[in-house]
């Protein structure tokens, strides 16, 4: 009998809503079994070590590398390699995460011995809760699922979604019950602009002393043009008689006020700095994040920001170039 022919949208489709199925059944078999083995990996005084064959493998891949990068020890073990010699890298106080949707993967099978003579912590992630893996492990997750996406049923599809999603899920619980912060996640990240944008901060990048441009409120506006040109940040705070930051001057507020000056005949370089001054502005503390002055300048549209703590004159000030080149956006 010819098979029926689906269309490509109508597959896509299909296969998606499986999908989504398979992940969704799981949320019901979140329960004990799954806090044991939080609670499991959590006391481990060793590494986890994860293992699956073929396409199980490859999943395993992923979640032991999603523990490595989240503060969790973990070590992926291919189980043809494993019992062909590479056990040895599995010592006491590791614990095991094997993965089998049938849970009779041969390979697996055959290193089960040695992780008991080990006395090595299991857990299995199957779809056959009464497979030889499922028995001879201390806590079993049910990864199973009611139909493959695959229309001929052979390819693994929605079981391999379901079991990374548990990774995901067992990954994600240990973070929060950790306390693992954004500061430690850089920290196993240091490389590429994901390191940069969690490492460096704002005194990391922040121009100081002669760098920061600076005139007081008498200065007139001829002169603040020369500190701000001079300078090169396109802007300069304006500093009151003791010191502490009362405003800024922009290319933007210059550009806005010629306009206006221009208009009611007025001369702009004759005024003085505190009468056109922005009042208020934007700052950042030279501890946050570098990100976060990103974050602000995207936010108001501004391209600098002075660096101040608890009032006074500024620390420093941050450009958006100087982000740009260091990575950080």
């Amino acid at each position: 009998m010819v098979q029926k022919v689906i269309m490509v949208k109508e597959q896509a489709k299909r296969v998606l809503r499986i999908e989504a199925d398979a992940i969704a059944a799981l949320i019901e078999r979140i329960d004990e079994r799954f806090e044991q083995a939080v609670d499991l990996i959590l006391n481990c005084s060793g590494r986890v070590v994860v293992s699956g064959m073929g396409k199980s493998g490859l999943i395993g891949k992923k979640i032991a590398s999603t523990f490595a990068s989240t503060g969790t020890p973990a070590l992926f073990l291919h189980p043809a390699e494993g019992v062909h010699g590479d056990l040895g890298m599995v010592t006491r106080g590791d614990l095991v995460i094997a993965i089998s949707n049938s849970g009779e993967t041969e390979e697996i099978a055959r290193m089960l011995p040695s992780f008991k003579r080990l006395d090595i912590r299991l857990i299995a992630l199957t779809g056959n809760s009464r497979s030889t893996l499922a028995k001879n492990s201390d806590v079993v997750l049910d990864v199973g699922v009611a139909e493959e996406a695959c229309p001929l049923g052979l390819a693994p599809t929605a079981s391999t979604t379901a079991t990374l999603a548990m990774g995901d899920a067992l990954a994600v619980a240990l973070l929060d019950k950790r306390g693992f912060k954004k500061e430690d996640f850089a920290f196993f990240h240091p490389g590429g602009s994901l390191g940069k944008r969690l490492l460096l901060h704002v005194r990391d990048l922040m121009h100081i002393d002669a760098d920061v441009p600076a005139v007081s409120e008498d200065t007139l506006i001829k002169d603040a043009i020369y500190e701000i040109s001079s300078k090169k940040m396109g802007v300069t705070a304006v500093l009151n008689g003791k010191g502490a930051l009362s405003g800024i001057i922009s290319d933007g507020d210059l550009r806005r006020w010629m306009e206006k000056t221009e208009k009611s005949g007025e001369n702009l370089l004759n005024k003085k700095a505190g009468a056109i001054m922005t009042k208020n502005p934007k700052t950042i503390s030279q501890n946050a994040l570098a990100a976060e002055a990103v974050a602000i300048m995207e936010k108001y549209s501004i391209t600098s920001l002075f660096v101040m703590e608890q009032g006074g004159a500024p620390d420093g000030i941050i450009h958006l170039h100087d982000m740009l080149k260091a990575g950080v956006v």
